[in-house]
């Protein structure tokens, strides 16, 4: 039995909530009577409600994100039929903005925007006070951050053991870029280093190894990047592994000397590029020195051993499709090994609503709130727009396919691509749960068809794909006659008895 619950649905098992943590260790005395319940989006509502229910809380308090609101607010509407005396408290970034329109606002009893950390408990404190009611809309207070106690404590063995650990040495960003909820930060704010290292000292301690950081601007404040880098080095062995979001331009001698001492497979920097269009960089408020971005992407491929995830967004204002093929071909020559095609959503309170009306921009108005549409971009083809990202996800990023790349792409990457996004979607009828061996075959059928590639020069890099992917069904381009189930007279015999039979 627990008084209180924090819960959340993560996106996957291995994801851990830092945010529920952060609740749970700045409950003071209410600690105690706090509970963590983490559930992830296959859970059916009812499952997530009968469990809830068995813990007997008085209130719950749900993390509400993008990718989670649709299922969070089924699950509070079922706990307002069958358990209305328990108090239902939101926070999170989807319920801090434009909450009058909200359908999980309206059924719930509070709702703590912004920062949480102390906000929930002192909620708490006056719930089962029985104080004069609280408002329905709470402001949460922003802390010093020397206030808020370190949530790492609160990671289990099995966290340690078998999720990603997510952890951050500072808050904010200052920067402004539109599509972003940390453009409403007034700056990045840095949590004191001593007390964050000797938290993820007593982590890498108790086994850790895999240290995901959530900072928007690790290498911000070089000093401190250098530290936190140095940090690692010392504990450098054949497990660990650590993810840096990083600013492309900003990567001076004192990181360099720093991440050339990691060996592959322990480092990854996620590279946030958008786009490489200088007039789009502007309507978005993004400062970017392009040359000297293109400098360091070219530096960490061939002087590092990090593996490099660089993001670009499809349908920002301003932008049409050949600017958009212009820096995916651009990152293509810079060799980058992931790039990911993310399709523009827009996140609520950010700024990039601004330029809805001039720019004709249309978004799904339930969850995600993706782009469909901009005066640039009609919506068939923004859907071609947004298949091509998910099969480049499939074929690109997967590392299963580098030879058969080298024939998809030639000279002109995203132009073939997109080809050979359009022939497989028509040919396919889908984008999700395509097996292995099957992509195996549609890639071979697609390449010397859509794209004229010679059989044979098909077939060979395939082939060698198939040898280095693990998988294990052989693709029907592959068989030979031998490889070919026979068929078997009487099986035939006894199939052509059984259906006169029926009849």
């Amino acid at each position: 039995m627990s008084a209180i619950v924090l819960t959340t649905l993560n996106a996957r098992y291995i994801h851990a909530s830092l945010g529920l943590r952060y609740l749970a260790a700045n409950m003071g005395e209410l600690e105690q009577d706090t509970e963590i319940m983490e559930f992830i989006l296959q859970n059916r509502p009812e499952e997530i409600v009968e469990a809830l229910l068995a813990a007997q809380p008085r209130i719950i308090g749900f993390g509400v994100y993008i990718w989670n609101v649709t299922e969070i607010t089924r699950v509070v509407a079922l706990l307002k039929r069958v358990a209305p005396q328990i108090t239902v408290v939101l926070g999170g970034p989807e319920v801090s903005y434009e909450c009058d329109e909200q359908e999980v606002v309206r059924l719930a009893d509070h709702v703590i925007t912004g920062w949480g950390d102390i906000s929930f408990a002192r909620l708490c404190r006056e719930l089962f006070q029985q104080r004069p009611q609280a408002q329905k809309i709470i402001a949460g207070i922003q802390p010093k951050l020397s206030e808020i106690k370190l949530p790492y404590a609160l990671y289990s063995d099995h966290d340690i053991a078998h999720r990603t650990l997510y952890v951050e040495a500072s808050r904010g960003c200052p920067f402004k870029c539109e599509f972003c909820l940390s453009s409403l930060d007034k700056t990045s704010l840095a949590f004191d280093l001593d007390r964050f290292l000797d938290e993820m000292d007593k982590l890498y301690q108790r086994g850790a190894r895999l240290f995901k950081f959530v900072d928007r601007t690790f290498n911000l404040n070089i000093k401190t990047g250098v530290r936190i880098l140095e940090f690692f080095l010392e504990r450098l062995d054949d497990k660990l592994f650590v993810h840096f979001e990083v600013i492309p331009d900003h990567l001076p001698e004192q990181l360099k000397a720093l991440i050339v001492k990691f060996p592959v497979g322990s480092l990854q920097f996620e590279v946030g590029i958008q786009t490489f269009n200088p007039e789009v960089q502007a309507l978005i408020s993004r400062k970017q020195d392009t040359a000297k971005t293109e400098e360091n992407l070219r530096w960490l491929q061939q002087e590092s051993h990090a593996h490099v995830h660089v993001d670009l967004i499809i349908g920002l204002p301003g932008e049409d499709v050949a600017s958009i093929a212009d820096g995916f071909d651009r990152l293509i020559a810079l060799k980058q090994q992931e790039i990911q095609a993310g399709v523009l959503k827009r996140l609520r309170g950010t700024p990039i609503i601004r330029h809805t009306e001039a720019y004709a921009m249309r978004y799904t108005p339930y969850p995600p709130y993706t782009i469909l549409a901009t005066d640039r971009i009609d919506f068939p083809t923004m859907q071609r727009l947004v298949r091509f990202a998910r099969y480049w996800d499939l074929v690109g990023n997967s590392q299963r396919f580098p030879k058969a790349l080298e024939l998809l792409l030639d000279e002109s990457p995203f132009a073939r691509f997109l080809t050979f996004s359009d022939w497989l979607y028509a040919t396919a009828h889908q984008t999700h749960q395509i097996p292995l061996h099957r992509l195996f075959d549609l890639l071979f059928t697609g390449l010397t068809t859509a794209l004229a590639v010679p059989i044979e020069k098909a077939r060979a890099a395939l082939e060698q794909d198939f040898i280095q992917s693990g998988c294990k069904e052989m693709p029907p381009f592959m068989k030979t006659e031998k490889d070919l189930p026979r068929k078997s007279k009487a099986g035939n015999l006894a199939k052509r008895q059984a259906r006169l039979l029926a009849e």
